[in-house]
């Protein structure tokens, strides 16, 4: 009987201990969300932003709701009904060639023309043309942010988060407060940073497609498992339409971004990515991560 007892304590103590190394590796895993902005500035970026979902390793899309290809965006994601989709706040329009306007009655925002300005701080080739520059007012914010959101919400129910087009936010504290309690509000407040998640970046240089690969794999190589990553950039198609598009300073943004698709769907990249044992996650299954 003695015997017995023994043995069945011993086997209850292996069982605890496979589930303590279980839940021990669990934690240890590293998780990355690969996120992709911007999506209905373009075609072209729209084609990206699916094709690295499904595809390659992109979790999360973020989508600009007065941009111009919003309509298509919408589409898209209603046939990709399983990626994550995030809300890029914009208040600005930063292309030569291509302009959005505010979806509110916000005069402050607007330039001359009734397009939101180019930037958000001085740009000395923008003279005059960001919303620092300018005589903005909070309530003007609110209100467009709320139109931005609820548009959104409207056409994209599965909505689960907010982001910052060109760190809009950031314009001052209140704009900051005012970010945070519009994506408590309208309950899309995942925030990874309360989830203590590390934002990360290129570990080399990364003009070229090659470049990007090359560094992406050594940033992946630095990953550090029980910790979770947010990399973020934006896809696109080196093609006539993104030829086009465009501003002082950053002008090779076809190629530029046709490097991030090719990154994001590159084999040798996949194969890292798997044999490091990365978790790729999205922005919801932070959610699921904190209950467990």
């Amino acid at each position: 009987m003695a015997y017995k007892l023994m043995k069945t304590k011993l086997f209850l103590y292996f069982l605890m201990c496979l589930v303590w190394s279980c839940s021990e590796a669990q934690t240890k895993n590293i998780r990355l969300i690969v996120r992709g902005d911007d999506m209905g500035y373009s075609h072209s970026g729209n084609v990206a932003l699916i094709k690295c979902y499904q595809e390659g390793i992109e979790r999360s899309i973020e989508i600009i709701t007065p941009s111009p290809w919003f309509p298509e965006a919408v589409k898209m994601l209603a046939e990709n009904s399983t990626v994550d989709v995030g809300i890029h706040l914009a208040l600005t329009s930063e292309w030569d060639n291509v302009k959005w306007r505010p979806l509110s009655d916000c005069q402050s925002l607007k330039d001359a023309d009734g397009y939101f300005y180019p930037m958000v701080s001085p740009n000395k080739n923008y003279a005059g043309q960001s919303i620092k520059e300018n005589k903005w007012k909070l309530q003007d914010v609110e209100k467009e942010w709320r139109a931005q959101i609820e548009l959104a919400l409207k056409k994209i129910p599965r909505i689960s988060h907010l982001s910052a087009h060109m760190g809009c936010a950031n314009l001052s504290d209140s704009t900051q407060m005012l970010y945070k309690r519009l994506a408590k509000e309208y309950k899309i407040d995942i925030d990874p940073k309360e989830f203590g998640v590390k934002s990360i970046s290129y570990s080399g240089p990364h003009t070229t497609a090659d470049e990007k690969v090359e560094s992406f794999i050594n940033m992946l190589e630095q990953l550090t498992p029980g910790n979770t990553y947010l990399f973020v950039d934006h896809p696109g198609l080196n093609d006539s339409e993104l030829q086009a598009i465009h501003h002082i300073g950053y002008e090779n943004v076809a190629m530029d971004r046709q490097g991030v698709t090719d990154l994001w769907t590159n084999s040798k990249v996949k194969v890292v990515i798997k044999k490091k044992g990365i978790q790729l996650i999205s922005y919801k299954d932070l959610l699921t991560l904190k209950s467990e």
